[in-house]
């Protein structure tokens, strides 16, 4: 019964987030980064004559490494803390998460600290990245030997 009054409580006392607040500016933060890719896309598709399709892996090695840089002289950290989701969620939020674990472990030594742990959250969406592929790219192969489908 306590615990129900004390919820209660601190309900009633807890400051209300401005969710509306934080959708905006994540949406805005995390539009903002898509236009600087669709920049970078654009550019490589006039200058370096890749196609749309080409253009992509270049454009997302190109994010990471300026999301990574960016993270190496703290200022995503600013864009995180402004933008919330919205600076999470895309390409770039994956390269803060590894270059800021390796700058958090790096007092402990380059091999045991920055190398031992600058994949521990990164590992396991790149894990999950190769294995998806790999199970699609398993189905597509069993239903085109079967005829399901043609690719």
């Amino acid at each position: 019964m306590e615990q129900e009054k004390y919820a209660h409580l601190e309900k009633e006392l807890s400051p209300k987030p401005p969710i509306l607040k934080n959708v905006i500016k994540a949406f805005l933060v995390g539009g903002l980064i898509c236009l600087i890719g669709q920049f970078i896309a654009l550019f490589y598709i006039t200058f370096f004559d890749f196609t749309e399709r080409t253009a992509s892996n270049p454009t997302v090695a190109t994010m990471i490494f300026l999301s990574m840089l960016l993270t190496g002289f703290g200022l995503y950290k600013k864009i995180a803390q402004f933008g919330g989701a919205g600076a999470a969620v895309p390409i770039t939020g994956f390269g803060n998460a590894v270059v800021s674990s390796a700058i958090e472990h790096k007092s402990e030594g380059y091999v045991l600290g920055v190398g031992g742990n600058m994949f521990k959250l990164a590992g396991s969406v790149i894990l999950f990245g190769v294995f998806s592929a790999f199970v699609v790219a398993l189905i597509k192969t069993i239903l085109v030997k079967f005829g399901v489908v043609s690719w």
